[in-house]
């Protein structure tokens, strides 16, 4: 399973929230032996960026990892409303 986490921070915030990200997924890389990723859209909207967490294939239960580790690391309160949790799996291939 994939996890997704999107969300928006101020611009003005994006040198903080790209610190508290970075120590987050290292954080997490090395606890779980995981590779996670931190992607945005291009654009800019009234003073807003979208950012999105990406967490390829992990444990379920895994969501409430993230979210914990996220509040510990200040990241969730950078957040300007609430993150977004989407899970994904693989489309099995067709027989």
């Amino acid at each position: 399973m994939d996890i997704y986490v999107y969300y928006t921070i101020r611009t003005t915030d994006t040198a903080l929230a790209r610190q508290r990200v970075d120590s987050l997924q290292q954080r997490l890389n090395a606890g779980y032996d995981i590779r996670a990723g931190l992607r945005r859209r291009p654009e800019e909207k009234d003073g807003l960026q979208t950012w999105m967490e990406i967490y390829p294939a992990v444990p379920a239960g895994f969501e409430d990892v993230i979210e914990r580790a996220a509040a510990e690391e200040g990241v969730s309160a950078l957040a300007q409303g609430r993150r977004h949790v989407e899970q994904f799996v693989e489309v099995a291939p067709c027989a």
